[in-house]
Protein backbone atom coordinates (compact mmCIF):
# COMPACT_ATOMS: atom_id res chain seq x y z
CA UNK A 1 0.00 0.00 0.00
CA UNK A 2 2.61 2.60 0.90
CA UNK A 3 4.21 1.71 -2.48
CA UNK A 4 1.17 2.12 -4.29
CA UNK A 5 0.58 5.89 -2.10
CA UNK A 6 4.50 6.82 -3.34
CA UNK A 7 3.90 5.78 -6.81
CA UNK A 8 0.07 7.96 -6.98
CA UNK A 9 1.86 10.76 -5.41
CA UNK A 10 4.65 11.11 -7.96
CA UNK A 11 2.57 10.86 -10.84
CA UNK A 12 -0.44 13.57 -9.20
CA UNK A 13 2.42 15.80 -7.84
CA UNK A 14 5.85 15.62 -9.10
CA UNK A 15 7.38 17.13 -12.08
CA UNK A 16 9.03 13.65 -13.22
CA UNK A 17 8.30 13.40 -16.78
CA UNK A 18 6.26 16.56 -17.22
CA UNK A 19 6.73 19.39 -19.93
CA UNK A 20 3.24 20.72 -18.99
CA UNK A 21 2.39 22.87 -16.17
CA UNK A 22 0.10 22.12 -13.13
CA UNK A 23 -3.76 21.74 -14.28
CA UNK A 24 -5.12 25.12 -13.83
CA UNK A 25 -2.31 27.57 -14.19
CA UNK A 26 -2.93 30.24 -16.42
CA UNK A 27 -6.39 30.05 -16.01
CA UNK A 28 -7.73 28.82 -12.35
CA UNK A 29 -4.45 30.93 -11.30
CA UNK A 30 -1.49 32.36 -11.97
CA UNK A 31 2.54 31.88 -11.43
CA UNK A 32 2.11 34.07 -8.23
CA UNK A 33 -0.79 32.01 -6.99
CA UNK A 34 -3.11 34.79 -7.16
CA UNK A 35 -6.92 33.60 -8.77
CA UNK A 36 -7.78 34.40 -12.47
CA UNK A 37 -11.30 35.37 -13.56
CA UNK A 38 -12.97 32.32 -14.31
CA UNK A 39 -16.75 32.45 -13.87
CA UNK A 40 -19.10 29.54 -13.62
CA UNK A 41 -21.98 28.21 -11.52
CA UNK A 42 -22.00 24.66 -9.38
CA UNK A 43 -23.49 22.69 -6.54
CA UNK A 44 -22.17 22.95 -3.17
CA UNK A 45 -22.15 22.70 0.58
CA UNK A 46 -20.38 24.96 2.24
CA UNK A 47 -18.89 24.07 5.78
CA UNK A 48 -20.93 25.54 8.48
CA UNK A 49 -19.07 28.64 9.45
CA UNK A 50 -17.34 28.50 12.80
CA UNK A 51 -17.73 25.01 13.30
CA UNK A 52 -15.36 22.08 14.65
CA UNK A 53 -14.76 21.15 11.19
CA UNK A 54 -13.80 24.58 9.73
CA UNK A 55 -11.12 25.08 13.16
CA UNK A 56 -10.29 21.79 12.25
CA UNK A 57 -9.94 22.22 7.90
CA UNK A 58 -7.54 25.23 8.91
CA UNK A 59 -5.41 23.34 11.51
CA UNK A 60 -5.23 21.11 8.13
CA UNK A 61 -4.20 24.37 6.06
CA UNK A 62 -1.70 25.23 8.85
CA UNK A 63 -0.01 21.89 8.60
CA UNK A 64 0.21 21.95 4.80
CA UNK A 65 1.33 25.41 4.52
CA UNK A 66 4.06 24.87 6.54
CA UNK A 67 5.12 21.71 4.42
CA UNK A 68 5.14 24.01 1.53
CA UNK A 69 8.34 26.04 2.25
CA UNK A 70 8.42 27.00 -1.32
CA UNK A 71 5.46 28.20 -2.14
CA UNK A 72 4.42 25.25 -4.79
CA UNK A 73 0.31 25.65 -4.24
CA UNK A 74 -1.89 28.34 -3.73
CA UNK A 75 -4.72 28.33 -1.00
CA UNK A 76 -7.94 28.95 -1.11
CA UNK A 77 -9.56 30.79 1.56
CA UNK A 78 -10.99 29.52 4.39
CA UNK A 79 -14.77 31.27 3.93
CA UNK A 80 -14.86 29.50 0.89
CA UNK A 81 -14.30 26.13 1.85
CA UNK A 82 -17.36 23.63 0.25
CA UNK A 83 -17.69 20.31 -0.94
CA UNK A 84 -18.73 20.64 -4.72
CA UNK A 85 -22.16 18.46 -5.14
CA UNK A 86 -22.13 18.80 -8.40
CA UNK A 87 -20.15 20.94 -10.86
CA UNK A 88 -21.87 23.35 -12.89
CA UNK A 89 -21.06 25.36 -16.53
CA UNK A 90 -17.82 27.30 -15.99
CA UNK A 91 -16.07 29.91 -18.82
CA UNK A 92 -12.99 27.49 -19.05
CA UNK A 93 -14.82 23.95 -19.37
CA UNK A 94 -16.45 25.11 -22.89
CA UNK A 95 -17.16 21.39 -24.59
CA UNK A 96 -19.91 18.85 -25.31
CA UNK A 97 -20.69 17.12 -22.12
CA UNK A 98 -19.40 20.03 -19.90
CA UNK A 99 -22.41 22.21 -21.23
CA UNK A 100 -26.14 22.22 -21.51
CA UNK A 101 -27.03 20.14 -24.91
CA UNK A 102 -30.15 22.88 -25.83
CA UNK A 103 -27.25 25.72 -25.24
CA UNK A 104 -24.45 27.06 -27.58
CA UNK A 105 -20.56 26.65 -26.45
CA UNK A 106 -20.34 30.13 -26.93
CA UNK A 107 -23.49 31.29 -24.85
CA UNK A 108 -22.48 33.31 -21.65
CA UNK A 109 -22.28 32.14 -17.87
CA UNK A 110 -25.17 34.02 -16.97
CA UNK A 111 -27.02 32.35 -19.48
CA UNK A 112 -26.33 29.02 -18.54
CA UNK A 113 -27.08 30.57 -15.27
CA UNK A 114 -30.92 31.55 -16.05
CA UNK A 115 -31.49 28.23 -18.47
CA UNK A 116 -30.46 26.23 -15.40
CA UNK A 117 -32.22 28.34 -12.81
CA UNK A 118 -35.85 27.43 -13.23
CA UNK A 119 -35.00 23.98 -14.14
CA UNK A 120 -34.12 23.66 -10.18
CA UNK A 121 -37.05 25.64 -9.40
CA UNK A 122 -39.37 22.83 -7.26
CA UNK A 123 -36.03 20.25 -8.12
CA UNK A 124 -36.83 17.27 -5.13
CA UNK A 125 -34.30 18.26 -2.61
CA UNK A 126 -31.32 16.66 -1.34
CA UNK A 127 -32.47 14.32 1.46
CA UNK A 128 -29.86 14.80 4.77
CA UNK A 129 -26.50 13.09 4.25
CA UNK A 130 -23.45 12.52 6.22
CA UNK A 131 -19.61 12.62 5.24
CA UNK A 132 -16.23 11.35 7.06
CA UNK A 133 -12.70 11.96 5.74
CA UNK A 134 -11.36 9.21 4.14
CA UNK A 135 -7.48 10.89 3.46
CA UNK A 136 -5.67 13.58 2.84
CA UNK A 137 -4.12 14.91 -0.16
CA UNK A 138 -1.69 17.95 -0.46
CA UNK A 139 -4.61 19.38 -2.11
CA UNK A 140 -7.50 18.93 0.42
CA UNK A 141 -9.52 16.30 1.76
CA UNK A 142 -10.86 13.36 0.29
CA UNK A 143 -14.42 12.62 1.30
CA UNK A 144 -17.04 10.19 0.79
CA UNK A 145 -20.71 9.31 2.67
CA UNK A 146 -20.05 7.93 6.31
CA UNK A 147 -22.27 5.25 5.55
CA UNK A 148 -23.05 3.28 2.29
CA UNK A 149 -26.42 4.87 2.44
CA UNK A 150 -25.18 8.75 2.67
CA UNK A 151 -23.25 7.62 -0.32
CA UNK A 152 -26.51 6.72 -2.20
CA UNK A 153 -28.05 9.54 -1.20
CA UNK A 154 -25.44 11.22 -2.82
CA UNK A 155 -25.12 10.13 -6.06
CA UNK A 156 -28.95 9.53 -6.99
CA UNK A 157 -28.87 13.01 -6.43
CA UNK A 158 -26.19 13.79 -8.72
CA UNK A 159 -27.43 11.66 -11.11
CA UNK A 160 -30.82 13.29 -10.85
CA UNK A 161 -29.01 16.85 -11.69
CA UNK A 162 -27.87 15.91 -14.67
CA UNK A 163 -31.73 16.35 -16.13
CA UNK A 164 -31.92 19.68 -15.20
CA UNK A 165 -28.26 20.72 -16.14
CA UNK A 166 -28.47 19.07 -19.01
CA UNK A 167 -25.35 17.45 -19.45
CA UNK A 168 -23.45 14.08 -17.94
CA UNK A 169 -19.77 15.03 -17.58
CA UNK A 170 -17.50 12.05 -18.36
CA UNK A 171 -16.20 11.64 -15.14
CA UNK A 172 -19.18 11.72 -13.49
CA UNK A 173 -19.36 8.10 -12.12
CA UNK A 174 -16.01 8.32 -10.70
CA UNK A 175 -15.91 11.97 -9.52
CA UNK A 176 -14.23 11.75 -5.97
CA UNK A 177 -16.25 13.67 -3.45
CA UNK A 178 -13.27 16.29 -1.90
CA UNK A 179 -13.21 19.97 -0.67
CA UNK A 180 -10.06 21.85 -1.74
CA UNK A 181 -7.36 23.26 0.25
CA UNK A 182 -5.25 24.13 -2.30
CA UNK A 183 -4.10 24.12 -5.78
CA UNK A 184 -0.85 23.49 -7.33
CA UNK A 185 1.12 26.06 -8.78
CA UNK A 186 4.53 23.96 -9.46
CA UNK A 187 5.45 20.72 -9.42
CA UNK A 188 6.81 19.10 -6.54
CA UNK A 189 10.10 17.66 -6.00
CA UNK A 190 10.54 13.89 -6.66
CA UNK A 191 11.73 13.17 -3.37
CA UNK A 192 8.60 15.48 -1.82
CA UNK A 193 6.97 12.37 -0.86
CA UNK A 194 8.87 11.06 2.17
CA UNK A 195 8.11 14.62 3.86
CA UNK A 196 4.03 14.44 2.72
CA UNK A 197 3.02 10.98 3.04
CA UNK A 198 3.71 10.47 6.80
CA UNK A 199 2.72 13.96 7.35
CA UNK A 200 -0.62 13.33 5.55
CA UNK A 201 -1.39 9.69 6.87
CA UNK A 202 -1.18 11.73 10.31
CA UNK A 203 -3.52 14.56 9.58
CA UNK A 204 -5.73 12.14 8.56
CA UNK A 205 -5.62 10.34 12.20
CA UNK A 206 -5.74 13.42 13.79
CA UNK A 207 -9.05 15.04 11.32
CA UNK A 208 -11.34 11.38 11.62
CA UNK A 209 -10.45 11.53 15.66
CA UNK A 210 -11.72 15.31 15.57
CA UNK A 211 -13.99 15.19 13.16
CA UNK A 212 -16.27 11.73 12.28
CA UNK A 213 -18.84 13.66 10.50
CA UNK A 214 -17.95 17.22 8.77
CA UNK A 215 -20.46 19.94 9.12
CA UNK A 216 -21.81 20.90 5.81
CA UNK A 217 -24.56 23.31 5.45
CA UNK A 218 -27.46 22.43 2.90
CA UNK A 219 -26.52 22.13 -0.87
CA UNK A 220 -27.19 25.80 -2.53
CA UNK A 221 -27.28 26.49 -6.24
CA UNK A 222 -24.49 28.91 -6.25
CA UNK A 223 -22.94 31.86 -9.12
CA UNK A 224 -19.06 32.13 -8.73
CA UNK A 225 -16.05 34.45 -10.54
CA UNK A 226 -13.41 32.77 -9.28
CA UNK A 227 -11.83 30.27 -6.57
CA UNK A 228 -12.60 32.63 -3.74
CA UNK A 229 -16.46 33.28 -3.14
CA UNK A 230 -19.20 30.90 -4.48
CA UNK A 231 -22.65 32.92 -3.69
CA UNK A 232 -25.65 30.54 -2.82
CA UNK A 233 -28.45 31.93 -5.23
CA UNK A 234 -31.01 28.66 -5.06
CA UNK A 235 -31.23 26.37 -1.85
CA UNK A 236 -31.94 22.86 -2.79
CA UNK A 237 -31.79 21.42 0.25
Amino acid sequence: MQDELKQEFIHTFSGKGRSAPPPGLGVRFDETGAFLPEPGNTVVCHVVPGSTTQKAMEKLRNRLQALDAHSHFTWTPVSSYHMTVFNGTIDSQRQPGHWPADLPLDATIAQTTDYIMPRLTGFPPLAPFSVKLDRMTPHGLAVSGATAEDENVIRDFRDRLTQPFGYRKPNHDSYGLHLTLAYLVRWLPLDAYETYLPALQQMTAAFQAEVPVLELGPADFCTFEDMNHFEPVLSLS
